[in-house]
């Protein structure tokens, strides 16, 4: 039996915490027994334990990290840019090496777990699945990771894609991904009426990306709602980056934002530098959950991106305005709580019995964590420091 006595750090608030680590599970937190003789003494003053930091969105098949750089090639159209990404992946280092070297920079920033999006489609069919699984499997001791088979390319504009999302399923992917059901696939009720039935055939999930504009947006937006709650998946769906919501009024996004927080649908985003996206605050105030990711990290996508979640926090927070400790906090939530529970992470956070799993920041607060991103961190999962 292994034990150690943390202590001299705070908690997210800011208020005084210790605890023991027993076998690799909290024991005692805050309690006021006195630290045994026999227990290895862990000093963290001076820093703030936060749950592991979770990604709730993410693309390890596509990225460059773990290869030479890959200069940014500019390109007119959606159809477009995935010809050349096609081409950069084929040419670039083995795929499940460089999803390993990137799942490893995320460790080391304090990630803890991650949905990871893959693309599947009748062409490739499930050969980025097997890597990324390959990479995920060899870091199983340091990183959850959930697979969404994610149809790029479309699901009833790419021949063959809907049955591959099936292989996907029987392979063990719990989540199904969906992609501008209208003006990339051409056919909304098609792609909709597809995903949720193999959702409520399988009981899989859903996170659907969403980039179409204004209005158009909406009533897809409102479409997956409906859907939703007339197929009983409250909370098991989600959609990602849905740009369309910072798009238009405030009001009309919060009219959405009833139908979303009623149907359970969540909504991700990333803060992407050149669009309009959600406004975070309001949604959450409406009952949304909203939670975040890194999404694209140095691909043929953007240049940009290291894995830091706490910087990614940070960026969420710029971008959407968020000053008081209050809004920061929501931040953080967004790529800790949050996301764990639109990915269903079980044994999630930081009490008694549960996995020794956290980051260490040196920090005054979770606020201030998010506010100052610190370079200075400790990752401890199930227990053992990294």
């Amino acid at each position: 039996m292994t034990l150690q006595f943390v202590h001299g750090g705070v908690d997210r608030d800011g208020t005084p915490l210790h605890f023991h680590v027993r076998d690799g599970r909290f024991v005692g937190i805050n309690s006021d027994h006195a630290a045994p003789e026999e227990a290895e003494s862990v000093d963290l003053t001076g820093f703030t334990v936060l749950p592991g930091l979770v990604d709730g969105h993410i693309h390890l098949d596509k990225s460059f990290v773990g290869d030479r750089w890959h200069p940014h090639q500019p390109v007119n159209s959606l159809r477009e840019r995935l010809a050349v990404e096609k081409t950069a992946i084929a040419a670039a280092a083995p795929m499940a090496d460089r999803a390993e070297a990137l799942i490893r920079q995320c460790s080391g920033f304090g990630t803890v777990a991650m949905r990871c999006h893959v693309d599947i489609d009748g062409s490739t069919g499930l050969q980025h699945l097997q890597a990324v699984r390959e990479a995920a499997l060899r870091c199983a001791d340091i990183m959850r990771i959930q697979l969404v088979a994610f149809p790029q390319a479309g699901v009833m504009s790419c021949p063959g894609t809907a049955a591959v999302l099936e292989q996907a399923i029987a392979a063990g992917v719990e989540v199904l991904g969906g992609i501008d059901p209208s003006t990339l696939d051409g056919d909304a009720d098609g792609q909709l009426a597809l995903l949720f039935g193999l959702a409520e055939r399988y009981g899989v999930r859903l996170d659907i990306h969403l980039h179409e504009p204004g209005e158009t947006g909406l009533a897809q937006l409102l479409r997956i709602a409906a859907r939703t709650r007339a197929a009983g998946l409250q909370g098991r769906v989600a959609v990602s980056h849905a740009y369309a919501l910072g798009e238009v009024p405030l009001a009309r996004a919060l009219q959405v934002g009833e139908a979303l927080a009623a149907a359970g649908v969540a909504i991700m985003s990333n803060a992407p530098g050149d669009h309009p996206f959600p406004p975070l605050r309001a949604l959450h105030d409406a009952g949304v959950r909203v939670f975040a990711g890194n999404d694209n990290i140095r691909d043929c996508w953007w240049p940009y991106g290291n894995g830091d979640l706490l910087q990614r926090a940070m960026l969420l927070g710029y971008r959407s305005g968020f000053y008081t400790d209050a809004d920061l906090m929501l931040a953080l939530d967004m790529v800790t709580t949050h996301a764990a529970a639109v990915i269903g992470l079980p044994q999630y956070g930081i009490a008694d019995d549960l996995p020794a799993t956290f980051v260490a920041v040196r920090a005054d607060h979770g606020p201030a964590a998010v506010a100052g991103v610190p370079v200075e961190r400790r990752v401890v999962v199930d227990g053992r420091w990294l």
